[in-house]
């Protein structure tokens, strides 16, 4: 069947991998539906005229296992993927290839894949800004481009990524974020935590069991109360000041 509409699955903690797949969505074309993957999902089939619109950050070159998780609640039968990861401008390494993977698996063909720069979720001052302009100018144009690949019609080739198996090991953040002085317990943090690792009773506390250091707790915490420890920020700040310096272009595969 063609396609006539796109679903766009987006795991975005801090808003910037939203903002990468929106203008992808626009880009295309197509009516598009959203689906907010930091939070929990339950068993969709996706429509067999539909296209999915797949769009993750990069954690340590690798893809936040909820997200996977989530994402595997969409079940496919032999549509149309495109895959997309957003990353901090240091490298995204094996996400790309296991996002694919992860689409291949609930049963998607994907045709276009890209990655995308998006500012630094730990250290701000990386990539400060990005998504910029030209980053979601390139971002509607490969939409554009995913759209006139699903039109040509016939069988579409599975797209080749970069990547490698088994993927990177990634053993998380040894630091998560906490609350200073300044909380006021207002539980904003709590009820936006993707993974349910702030309690709401006690919203100045983190569970370093749960918790994926994604940053939203900092992002939308209206008193700034919380962060990472100072020397965890510090130590981040000097590796990445060298590892993700420059200005990196978005890469599109098709």
């Amino acid at each position: 069947m063609r396609p006539e509409k796109l679903l766009t699955a987006y795991f975005s903690p801090t808003g910037t991998t939203e903002r990468v797949a929106r203008a992808i969505a626009e880009g295309s074309g197509y009516p598009s539906q959203t689906i907010d993957l930091s939070l929990p999902q339950q068993d969709t089939e996706v429509g067999l005229d539909t296209v999915l619109l797949a769009a993750v950050p990069v954690y340590g070159g690798r893809v936040p296992a909820v997200s996977l998780e989530r994402l595997a609640c969409l079940q496919g039968h032999g549509q149309y993927a495109v895959a997309v990861a957003v990353y901090g401008n240091r490298e995204f390494e094996d996400a790309l290839l296991e996002l694919k993977d992860a689409l291949v698996r609930g049963g998607f063909q994907v045709i276009a894949a890209a990655a995308f720069i998006a500012e630094h979720s730990i250290v701000r001052s990386i990539a400060a800004g990005r998504p910029d302009e030209a980053d979601l100018r390139a971002a509607r144009q490969f939409g554009a481009q995913a759209a006139a690949k699903l039109a040509e019609g016939g069988s579409l080739s599975s797209v080749q990524v970069p990547g490698n198996t088994p993927y990177r090991e990634f053993g998380g953040m040894p630091a998560h974020p906490k609350a200073g002085k300044a909380c006021v317990k207002c539980g904003l943090c709590a009820t936006r935590c993707p993974v349910g690792a702030i309690p709401p009773e006690h919203p100045e506390q983190t569970d370093p069991e749960k918790c994926i250091t994604c940053m939203r707790c900092v992002a939308v915490c209206p008193e700034k109360a919380r962060a990472l420890p100072a020397p965890v920020l510090l130590a981040s700040k000097t590796m990445l000041s060298v590892k993700a310096a420059g200005y990196k272009k978005p890469q599109t595969f098709f």
